[in-house]
């Protein structure tokens, strides 16, 4: 497994992005844990309707509009991440700010194209 990623946002709904980001990058052999508002399973990956201290996250990737990221800030912050994703949609300078006055890179990028293109 590598670079165990944390999706913020997952939903059951197999045409949401989160869904399908899941089952991406289970695919390509990552280590994947997430969280969503229901409780589920993606492709062998139980979604946790609570915020877990999650050990060794290499890159958060979000599916949060804005407005729903701040009660997560702090969270986030406190798991040391490697990196962040702001999928299209999730674009937050506030949250960059946050982000940068505690050193974690972030990129405002689409997860499913990073990995098509092999760039994840």
């Amino acid at each position: 497994m590598r670079k165990k990623t944390l999706i913020i946002g997952a939903s059951l709904k197999p045409n949401r992005y989160s869904n399908y980001a899941i089952q991406r990058l289970v695919a390509h052999n990552f280590e994947v844990v997430a969280f969503g508002l229901k409780k589920g399973e993606i492709s062998g990956v139980q979604i946790d309707t609570q915020l877990l201290p999650y050990k060794d996250v290499h890159t958060v990737t979000l599916y949060l509009n804005p407005k729903r990221q701040k009660d997560y800030y702090d969270y986030i912050v406190s798991l040391k991440p490697k990196r962040v994703i702001f999928n299209p949609g999730t674009e937050n300078p506030e949250f960059y700010k946050v982000l940068k006055e505690n050193s974690i890179p972030f990129e405002a990028a689409c997860t499913l194209v990073l990995l098509a293109t092999n760039q994840y």
